[in-house]
């Protein structure tokens, strides 16, 4: 309905405002034009007085009579003196009702005067009293009838209202007109553009472009350019990790029986007469373990869930030890130096192979870090416990993280610093931490190195009976 739209309820109000400022304008109007027809009233009657006087005082009762008629007065009385002298006079048909002096009203009495003149539907004798004119002396009063006055506030109050009432069509209308330009024309623009965005988010053409001039609507367009930027961005990012769900549900398969085939060959490496390759088939194998469970678990990742871990003590400098060999061998010569510093005492709750992911994960992309600038470097690992948690921390002397990755470090696909990095580390190792209910922490970055702290709390998780 038009009364529910934006424009039908100001034009509305427009007119309803409006016509409370002429009402406002018109109260004191008509108390003025009725003290401006009794003050004329009163100087007519003045000058009948002084004709009257300047022919000797002497006047026929039936040209009095017409003089009182056409000015529209009964008599005329003058006080000099302080003598009250009736000049002119004629029998007044009954008895006067009211008095009013216009010497001593002030505007509301005036206003109340004037209203209750317009109510009043009886023809009633009224006596004014004013100030009379050329030193005719210290007061002049009159009696006359309410008639004639009241048919003149109303023919004067109708012309107000109809005057009022064209000033108000006419104002509503242009007001009309400047907020369907100003303001219903742009609110309906965004509401076009958010509703074409809603039919395809992904489509960036779509993003509206901020153009409005009157300031509001423009921090209005400009907030909604910044919604619909970010929720495109957003969208675009979860089709790419659900891309590499479907990429990597179509090859798990034959991915996993590859692995087999390669752990069959591993069991059989353990009998060899070789004892450098008996020690090296354990470790084969347990790398192939890895690389399935990570197959699946990375599928996983694509459809943005993490399995809950498994929880159990395990001895942390073991672990660090796997992941620090592993680590040296795929970076072979040009592998930076590693240092542990982790009591072998250290025994702490968590899941293994998650926790192998994060801290692999941490150590690969400080060796990463060192051998892109080709000189020399080194790691540092190092964990310990207080009362309410453990923490394991991983340090590197390389060239620290650029503004860019720290400002999406744990964002999918978007804190890779490696040409040819996925960008999927980090937020990988922080999922899983948060997952224990801990927390990944960049501790610093710079020139001369970076830390990555990993904190996992001791209260928050609950065990059986035996400790397991």
């Amino acid at each position: 309905m038009f009364v529910n739209s934006l424009s039908g309820r100001f034009l509305l109000l427009t007119i309803i405002f409006v016509m409370v400022a002429e009402v406002l304008i018109f109260a004191p109007s008509v108390a003025r034009f009725r003290e401006d027809y009794l003050l004329n009233r009163l100087e007519h009657a003045q000058i009948a007085s002084f004709s009257v006087e300047a022919g000797g005082g002497m006047i026929e009762a039936e040209l009095e009579a017409e003089i009182l008629e056409d000015i529209g007065v009964f008599n005329v009385a003058l006080l000099r003196d302080d003598v009250r002298e009736l000049v002119l006079a004629r029998e007044i048909p009954e008895p006067v009702h009211a008095t009013y002096d216009l010497r001593e009203a002030g505007p509301l009495t005036l206003i109340n005067d004037a209203f209750a003149a317009m109510l009043d539907p009886q023809n009633r004798i009224i006596r004014v009293i004013g100030d009379p004119g050329h030193r005719a002396g210290t007061q002049i009063e009159v009696t006359t009838e309410s008639g004639p006055l009241r048919e003149a506030l109303i023919d004067y109050g109708l012309r107000i209202l109809y005057l009022s009432g064209i000033i108000a069509a006419i104002t509503a209308g242009l007001l009309f007109l400047a907020v369907q330009r100003l303001l219903v024309t742009p609110i309906r623009r965004v509401v076009s553009h958010m509703s074409a965005y809603a039919e395809a988010p992904e489509d960036s053409t779509r993003i509206i472009t901020p153009t409005a001039r009157m300031h509001e609507l423009r921090e209005a367009e400009q907030a909604l350019h910044s919604l619909q930027t970010e929720l495109s961005g957003a969208l675009r990012q979860r089709q790419r990790l659900a891309q590499l769900g479907a990429a990597l549900a179509r090859i798990s398969h034959d991915l996993r029986n590859i692995l087999a085939t390669a752990s069959l060959f591993a069991d059989r490496m353990e009998h060899s007469d070789d004892p450098a390759v008996a020690r090296a088939a354990p470790k084969l194998v347990a790398s192939l373990s890895r690389a399935a469970t990570l197959c699946e678990s990375t599928l996983a990742f694509g459809k943005a869930e993490e399995p809950p871990p498994r929880l159990s003590r395990i001895a942390l400098a073991p672990l660090v030890a796997d992941v620090v060999e592993n680590e040296q061998l795929a970076g072979g010569d040009a592998a930076p130096p590693i240092t542990t510093n982790i009591a072998p005492t250290l025994v702490l709750r968590a899941d293994p192979e998650q926790l192998y992911r994060v801290v692999s994960n941490l150590v690969r992309n400080a060796r990463q870090a060192i051998e892109a600038v080709a000189e020399g470097g080194a790691i540092t690992i190092e964990a310990g416990e207080s009362d309410e948690v453990w923490w394991l921390r991983v340090r590197d002397t390389g060239p620290g993280l650029p503004e860019k990755a720290r400002a999406n470090l744990f964002a999918p696909f978007q804190g890779n610093v490696r040409k040819g990095g996925v960008g999927l580390g980090l937020p990988i190792a922080a999922e899983l931490v948060r997952g224990h209910g801990g927390r990944l922490d960049l501790e610093r970055t710079g020139p001369d190195g970076t830390s990555f702290t990993v904190t996992l709390p001791k209260s928050t998780v609950r065990f059986d009976g035996d400790g397991r």
